[in-house]
């Protein structure tokens, strides 16, 4: 099990982005959370399988959020299991 930590930059608040990160996070096998940040970017931290990670970070880059992203800052770590499921966090 992986952790990944992704800080996404741009129009990320104020256009739905947590809630479609959420919205994804449910196709997927996926835990942890998304968030705002007071600095206007948006924090997720998703833990799982790396793959399934990676499909759900690519679907969160690739689709609809895509115009509102421009840049993202991601690290990995070994999951520690904190989390029973993917919500926003406010």
């Amino acid at each position: 099990m992986k952790r990944l930590h992704v800080f996404f930059e741009g129009r990320v608040q104020g256009v739905g982005f947590r809630y479609t990160v959420q919205h994804i996070a449910a196709s997927y096998k996926v835990t942890g959370f998304v968030k705002n940040l007071f600095d206007g970017r948006v924090e997720l931290v998703a833990e799982g399988e790396e793959v399934e990670i990676e499909r759900f970070l690519y679907n969160i880059c690739t689709g609809y959020l895509k115009p509102y992203i421009y840049k993202y800052n991601q690290s990995w770590k070994e999951a520690d299991g904190s989390f029973k499921n993917f919500s926003i966090k406010f």
